[in-house]
């Protein structure tokens, strides 16, 4: 997998994977145009669409409706330790969703390919060409 990298102005930094073009850029008050989300919001919905897909997928091979079925991922901002130091997956539950799942679709949502990459980080590996 290859993702090609380009500057279309400013801050705006935007990504090529395939046929999609995914664009990041700043808040104004960083010094960016406030067009497109920022890379770190990208990292953050990447781990909330990651657990997403599990809950989903967990539903689907169980034959449960989604309906209704949302999820939210929650952080802040610790200005001590300049980082977002706890991040929170609500998943709010389809109606009727059989109570003996709540445990298992948690885990599910748990093998999130994302997450696992940052609980065991791969080598990064900077070069200049």
């Amino acid at each position: 997998m290859e993702i090609q990298v380009s500057f279309p102005g400013n801050l705006k930094v935007e990504a090529s994977v395939g046929e999609f073009v995914i664009p990041t850029d700043q808040p104004e008050k960083s010094g960016g145009d406030n067009s497109a989300p920022s890379p770190f919001v990208l990292f953050a919905s990447s781990i909330a669409t990651c657990a997403g897909f599990f809950a989903v997928k967990f539903c689907r091979t169980r034959e449960i409706d989604t309906t209704g079925m949302r999820l939210s991922l929650k952080y802040e901002w610790d200005k001590e330790q300049k980082r977002y130091p706890k991040m929170e997956v609500e998943l709010i539950l389809p109606e009727g969703f059989p109570e003996k799942y709540r445990g298992a679709i948690v885990k599910a949502m748990d093998q999130c390919v994302v997450k696992q990459h940052i609980l065991n980080p791969p080598e990064f590996e900077i070069t200049l060409g």
